[in-house]
Parts: structure tokens; sequence; C-alpha cells
């Protein structure tokens, strides 16, 4: 369990990184890296596919189930094919953010996973 909280807490950091770490001037709105790299044509959007795969990779790590894998694999393939589509998949992609999602997903599976502690009786003569 220890494990997973640090993972979650990298992930939290990598999702805000990717998706929500630049605010646009003037305005309350924010974008990530990802974004900005999905600006360059064909490479853009492949370096984004690679980033997105990284939250997969934890939750094979963690165990997750098969359903909040397929569910990750989903918004990643989203974004991506959204994402080709020039100026509406840069606008999809600052929108979407794939990665928090797919960190939330992971983050609701954990939590409702996680067995409280239950302390061992343990009888004594």
């Amino acid at each position: 369990m220890k494990n997973a909280q640090a993972t979650l807490k990298r992930l939290d950091w990598f999702s805000r990184f990717t998706d929500s770490n630049i605010t646009v001037p003037f305005t309350r709105f924010k974008i990530g890296v990802e974004s900005l790299i999905g600006l360059i044509p064909g490479v853009g959007d492949i370096a984004g596919l690679i980033l997105s795969s990284y939250v997969l990779f934890e939750a094979y790590r963690l165990g997750a189930s098969r359903s909040v894998k397929r569910k990750i694999v989903s918004n990643i393939l989203i974004d991506f094919v959204v994402g080709l589509i020039p100026i509406v998949g840069d606008i999809f992609d600052m929108f979407f953010k794939a990665n928090t999602r797919n960190t939330q997903l992971l983050k609701d599976y954990i939590n409702k996973t996680a067995v409280p502690n239950k302390a061992l009786k343990t009888n004594r003569v």
C-alpha cells in the first residue's frame, strides 16, 4: 500500500506536468507540456502517446484490473487519434487531459480495493 501511495504521488505530479502545469495568461485555464508538444505535427502526437503510456505502465505494475487498464488505453487512444486532427486535435487535447483522467481512474481503483489494516489478535496464555 505504501508503494501504491508513492506511485500515485508520482502520477499526480506527472499528470499536472503533462496536462495542467502552465496557466494561460489572463485566464484561469491551464495546459500542460503535452499540449505544447502536441503542436509539433506528427512527432508531437507520438511523443504524447509515449508520455501517456507511463500511466498505463504504472497501472500494470500496481496490478490494476483489466477494466481499469482498458479504460486507460481507451483514453490514451482517444487522445492520440483526435490529437492527429490539425488544430481541432490540439484544442481537444487541452480540454481532454487524458493523463489526469487516467491517474484518477487508477486512484479510484486503488482506493476502492485498499483493505483497511486490521490488528492481528493473538491469544497469549
